[in-house]
């Protein structure tokens, strides 16, 4: 996967991941009050922004994507970082937080519907059809997806035209293999419990669906913090001064032995 590296290495790492239909654009707001804190590490998914599209179904398994994660760390050098996921991403960097608690610092999320909601096997034909839908019908089809940035228009104009520029890029095959492979298990809701590693998440309230999903995250997972903001389902980029000073807060209480370590 393509990634970029904000900084010199010399405090925390914190691999960020984008969700569906995004890129390293996501993060655009956050990385420089980041920066001062912590070495931010974009990743894009397959077929996202600069990454490649991998022609095997294998590659956008769950645990391929874990995989990826791990070896990025070894191969930075880095004995323990931070996580950040959003939305579909956040369903991937718990997992992987899940897998390898121990290469774990802390970790942050938002709102995520595909994470936190049940293994929904009975949307299985529609999560099917909208795959073969946007195999065959390419970047247009896509572009009826609801997490598609296009509807996006709160944002700075500047920031949105990045993201749909972006968009421009995807691959449909690569977006399809996400819905086809991916998603289905995706869900984290059933391990909550077992999470080990200290825990953020900054929830925009403007999403009431996600709201019932958020009040499930405050209860199963140990000593979990929560942050509300009155932002939407992108509620890094809404509401990025208060997503920012959360996140900034969270990393300097718990990086502090991993930056001395580092010094």
């Amino acid at each position: 996967m393509h990634i970029d590296i904000h900084g010199d290495g010399r405090s925390p790492y914190l691999l960020l991941v984008h969700g569906m239909l995004s890129s390293r654009a996501q993060w655009k707001p956050n990385l420089s009050a980041l920066a001062r804190v912590c070495t931010p590490v974009t990743a894009e998914l397959w077929g996202h922004g600069r990454s490649p599209s991998p022609a095997e179904p294998e590659a956008y398994q769950v645990a391929s994507y874990v995989h990826q994660f791990e070896a990025l760390r070894i191969r930075l050098g880095v004995g323990r970082w931070f996580l950040c996921g959003q939305s579909f991403g956040a369903g991937l960097t718990i997992r992987y937080a899940l897998t390898h608690p121990a290469r774990i610092i802390g970790q942050v999320f938002t709102n995520t519907m595909s994470g936190l909601s049940p293994a929904a096997r009975e949307r299985e034909p529609e999560r099917l059809a909208r795959a073969e839908a946007i195999r065959h019908g390419g970047r247009e089809a896509m572009k009826a997806l609801p997490f598609h940035p296009r509807p996006a228009r709160r944002l700075a104009p500047a920031l949105w035209e990045d993201l749909l520029a972006d968009a421009d890029h995807l691959s449909p095959a690569a977006v399809a293999e996400a819905l086809r492979t991916t998603s289905p298990n995706l869900s984290v809701v059933a391990d909550l419990g077992r999470i080990a590693v200290p825990t953020l998440l900054v929830n925009g309230t403007r999403e009431t669906a996600f709201q019932p999903l958020r009040d499930v995250a405050a209860r199963e997972i140990p000593g979990v913090e929560v942050v509300d903001l009155p932002g939407g389902h992108s509620v890094n980029l809404d509401q990025a001064d208060g997503f920012n000073a959360a996140v900034v807060d969270f990393i300097r209480r718990h990086g502090g032995a991993e930056a001395a370590a580092r010094a």
